[in-house]
């Protein structure tokens, strides 16, 4: 199974190509989408769709993990990470891909154990997890770890554990 993990930002999308193979998950291919402070933010978004749709053709994945919207007390902080992840979701649904969110919370308790857990231990457990032989940039780390959440939910899904949340 092939996995395109998203944390959606409209200046550093990060990205993650995950594969799962007889139990054993390895990364691809990981990074981040940056948009240059001054590129118009409707700009930022077709840049963050045609990265994403190059990494789709690139590497096929069977399906997509994204993080789900996160509270936040600015309305325009909302609106952009909305208009981020609407963007996702079209380059991936333009091309048939299940889509499937997962709660930042969910996202640090699969990783690190606790749902309160820093960036840098999130880094720093993905770095292990994976055999990395450097911490990813943060949101890179991020969307590595939601493909990793992503696997766990699936084994769990499979077992009858949990329900998964399919947009």
């Amino acid at each position: 199974m092939r996995v395109l993990a998203i944390d959606p930002s409209l200046r550093s999308t990060g990205f993650a190509i995950l594969d799962k193979l007889n139990g054993k998950v390895r990364s691809i291919e990981y990074g981040l989408i940056r948009n240059h402070p001054s590129l118009p933010s409707s700009s930022c978004l077709v840049a963050i769709r045609d990265r994403l749709a190059q990494l789709i053709h690139a590497y096929e994945p069977d399906s997509a993990a994204i993080e789900s919207t996160i509270y936040v007390q600015s309305f325009k902080t909302a609106i952009t990470l909305g208009a981020v992840r609407g963007a996702t979701i079209v380059a991936l649904a333009e091309r048939g891909i299940p889509i499937y969110e997962y709660a930042p919370r969910r996202v640090k308790q699969a990783v690190v154990g606790k749902g309160a857990a820093a960036k840098q231990q999130v880094g720093f457990m993905i770095r292990a997890m994976l055999g990395l032989t450097e911490n990813p940039p943060p949101d890179a780390a991020d969307a590595l770890a939601i493909g990793l959440t992503h696997f766990q939910a699936h084994e769990s899904a499979g077992r009858g554990v949990v329900t998964l949340t399919r947009i």
